[in-house]
């Protein structure tokens, strides 16, 4: 399928208002289709996410012996046997994060190799501090660059009890080595260390769905977990919408001073980036300091809101940016600046956004490059409804997380031009 090349926002230049729902939750739906496929037996999940990202999870598990039924746009039925299969070939999984690590770990619990390889974009994303955790357990793994592609030869069992893992790199690492434990062979306590804890809420979702697929886990310190060998049995799970998604329809109505209706109560949600609806009914009032280490995905969002405060506003604890999709920090920074020449400032891994209320009704044709990123794409768009000349690159990336974001922002009333 061709790709759109680039997009040109036109300014509603009235109120936002309308229903837009969500998609369903990446991070969860990403949890429970492993956990699925890990249980005996048959789960159906509900509410779920069909993207980029949950495509090549729900592929990968079929590669390894999943059966995995799609009766319709938010429901995915998995069959499990309880044990995965080796896969016949590498596992591709593009640059889908979540995926990667997830089944990085998971297939210490093949009884045979796995490979977890991805895109160009992916094989730069650091795993090392995954790998050297699953090396503790005595897990023959290796990835030569510290980056995918990873092999694993796994056999299901465990050569000891405890790991130590910096959870201030990535929650991500913490949640995989998680969900692995319970499928095996004996307990496992597993120990965050280091000065920085990364987003505790996502490993709060990650234990919430452990639970629910039948997992033993106790938080036996505020950085420990033990979870024991239970393995995992089929459940019925209904998969909460996606809380990064909802910021940019929370930030588009606060811009627009519209009323928009996700179709769930704001304080609904479990996700960790649920706290940025707080954060966001302060504008144009936004704090001087915004720390955005629990709530990283929903930093651009406020990052590009931030351009509009009444005043500057500098995000601090945010230097696992650097590492997502793209380097965000330098993609906001770059695309800020590509609007007005000094907008945003790189200090270190703090951002600082120099706010203007002025830009606002200005012309500036600015092109914003996403560098594939879905969240860059998607939060740029916030800086089209109120400036005439913001072009975003490659719009199709948004597919990664929330396919129907255009047509979404559409039905509320946004229109697009420059579209080839």
């Amino acid at each position: 399928m061709t790709r759109t090349a680039k997009l040109t926002i036109i300014p509603p230049g009235k109120p936002l208002s309308g229903r837009a729902m969500p998609p369903g939750s990446k991070s969860i739906t990403n949890r429970a289709l492993l956990l699925a496929g890990l249980a005996k037996g048959t789960s159906r999940l509900t509410g779920a996410l069909k993207s980029d990202d949950t495509r090549y999870m729900a592929d990968a598990l079929r590669a390894m012996g999943v059966a995995i039924d799609e009766p319709d746009d938010t429901t995915f039925v998995v069959t499990g046997s309880g044990r995965l299969a080796p896969p016949k070939a590498p596992l591709f999984l593009g640059n889908a994060g979540t995926a990667t690590r997830f089944l990085t770990a998971a297939a210490a619990l093949v009884d045979g190799t796995v490979i977890v390889d991805g895109d160009e974009h992916m094989r730069k994303r650091p795993i090392g501090p995954l790998v050297e955790a699953m090396r503790t357990l005595g897990i023959d793994v290796s990835a030569e660059t510290g980056c995918p592609p990873v092999t694993v030869r796994g056999t299901g069992r465990f050569e000891a009890d405890r790991i130590l893992i910096d959870g201030g790199l990535s929650s991500q690492y913490v949640s995989a080595l998680l969900m692995m434990a319970a499928g095996g062979d004996r307990p496992v306590d597993i120990e965050l260390v280091g000065e920085g804890i990364g987003a505790l809420g996502y490993i709060d979702l990650t234990t919430a769905a452990m639970q629910a697929f039948g997992a033993r886990v106790e938080k036996t310190s505020p950085v420990t977990w033990r979870v024991e060998p239970t393995g995992y049995h089929a459940a019925d799970f209904v998969i909460e919408p996606d809380a990064s998604a909802a910021t940019y329809l929370w930030a588009a109505e606060v811009l627009s001073d519209g009323r928009i209706d996700l179709g769930v109560p704001n304080d609904a949600f479990t996700q960790p980036d649920a706290k940025a609806y707080e954060m966001i009914a302060k504008f144009p009032r936004l704090p001087a300091e915004i720390d955005g280490s629990q709530m990283q995905d929903a930093v651009p969002t406020i990052a590009v809101l931030a351009a509009f405060n009444e005043t500057p506003v500098r995000f601090v604890g945010i230097a696992n940016l650097r590492v997502k999709e793209c380097d965000r920090i330098r993609a906001l920074s770059t695309g800020l600046n590509n609007i007005r020449e000094g907008l945003a400032v790189e200090e270190g891994d703090d951002l600082i956004v120099h706010s203007d209320p002025a830009l606002a009704g200005q012309t500036l044709s600015a092109e914003i490059d996403t560098f594939a990123d879905h969240r860059i794409a998607m939060s740029f768009a916030l800086a089209g409804l109120k400036i005439d000349g913001i072009t975003i690159l490659d719009p199709d990336c948004v597919g990664k997380t929330f396919p129907a974001y255009w047509r979404t922002l559409a039905a509320l009333g946004v229109t697009y031009r420059d579209k080839d």
